[in-house]
């Protein structure tokens, strides 16, 4: 009973923890970028740490938070090149399509040469959604950021508990890609829009 209690004062605490660092992550969004395209950037930030907190506790991405990051992915290509809002959808739905095409060939790649699921299908959907938000520059920095991340974590959690590392171990992945994919967005606010 008393694990029980530890485990779900734990919980509470990493859901309050997440909530606190996506209200920040919102609020630094409309700081960096006022307007608009602010605004939306801090909807990716709230919708991001949602799926880096289902992703860690379940292991899934849920549709519904991909979609909704779709929809203001697409919102946000429009407001971001208003005179040309039609092109810019375009290129950003190709850019996700493309992104997501390579996160599925991964997937059946690693399912073909290891025999068993590697990425899911949440991670590839959530690549078309990080395609759709950042350009090419700002996706290799959020894969980037996300891969070490997932791999420095894991390694420092093996070698505090004192357990030796496998090949075989899963790791959420969205749980990282999640917010590296806002941490994207924020470095090509930052350095790259006008």
């Amino acid at each position: 009973m008393r694990a029980r209690s530890r485990l779900g004062r734990r919980a509470t605490l990493a859901r309050l923890g997440f909530g606190l660092v996506s209200l920040g992550a919102a609020a630094a969004s409309i700081v960096v970028a006022p307007g608009p395209r602010g605004m939306l950037g801090a909807g990716l930030a709230l919708l991001m740490g949602a799926i880096a907190l289902h992703d860690a506790r379940h292991f899934r991405i849920p549709n519904t938070l991909n979609a909704a990051a779709l929809a203001l992915a697409l919102v946000h290509a429009a407001v971001a090149e208003p005179e040309a809002a039609v092109w810019a959808i375009g290129i950003a739905v190709l850019r996700g399509a493309m992104l997501a095409a390579l996160f599925l060939g991964i997937a059946l790649a690693y399912r073909r040469l290891r025999g068993r699921h590697g990425i899911g299908m949440g991670d590839v959907k959530l690549a078309g959604v990080a395609g759709v938000w950042l350009d090419w520059i700002a996706i290799v920095i959020a894969i980037e950021m996300a891969a070490v991340a997932a791999l420095g974590t894991y390694l420092l959690y093996r070698w505090v508990a004192k357990r030796p590392v496998r090949a075989s171990s899963a790791l959420p992945f969205g749980l990282y890609f999640a917010p590296a994919i806002w941490a994207g967005w924020l470095l090509q606010t930052i350095l790259f829009t006008p």
